[in-house]
């Protein structure tokens, strides 16, 4: 557990982005080696920023929705891990938040994955993480999220949560009528 908790402590003071943050780095992680199932996002965006917590926002009350749980199970580290390809705020872009900062998910994810022995799901959330997890996939997010199938049990590719994604729901009701069901079964499992 040291080396978990050396880890997690390294994580979050994190500085390698600093000169490229307009808003400084505050590393946003949740993980405990017991957990199930772990998030892989994007990255946080300005609320999670300011606050600290993962999915503090409006995409994270529809991706709790989509996972069929509440607050208490989505916020306990023995249970759920978040990870985001970015771990802190990117700033803003032109039409959005920036895309994650390229140097995170290199240097933290392989060291905080091999701490994580009791991953049973990888929920990867939106292109960033699908491009970078997936071998031999669609191109586009839409034609992997299709695909969901074939990428259980280990992974199963979701769009981002957004707001601004709702576009992309009404276009793709499959996504909510067959998808987000199985889901919420997988994770009902592994609630037991």
């Amino acid at each position: 557990m040291a080396s978990f908790t050396s880890l997690l402590d390294n994580i979050q003071q994190c500085q390698i982005c600093a000169k490229s943050l307009a808003d400084g780095c505050r590393p946003v992680v949740q993980a405990h080696p017991d957990a199930k199932i772990l998030i892989i996002g994007q990255a946080p965006g300005l609320k999670v920023h300011q606050t600290g917590i993962p999915f503090n926002d409006a995409s994270g009350e529809r991706l709790r929705q989509w996972m069929g749980i509440d607050k208490t199970l989505f916020y306990d580290p023995h249970f759920l891990a978040i990870m985001p390809m970015g771990f802190c705020y990117p700033g803003k872009g032109k039409s959005g938040d920036l895309p994650p900062r390229k140097e995170c998910a290199p240097q933290w994810h392989a060291q905080l994955l091999e701490q994580l022995p009791n991953i049973e799901l990888i929920l990867l959330i939106g292109q960033y993480a699908q491009d970078y997890y997936l071998a031999n996939k669609p191109k586009t997010l839409t034609e992997t999220v299709q695909a969901w199938q074939q990428y259980l049990p280990k992974y199963l590719p979701l769009p981002h949560p957004s707001p601004r994604n709702n576009i992309w729901l009404k276009k793709n009701p499959w996504f909510e009528q067959q998808l987000v069901p199985h889901l919420q079964s997988i994770i009902a499992e592994l609630q037991l």
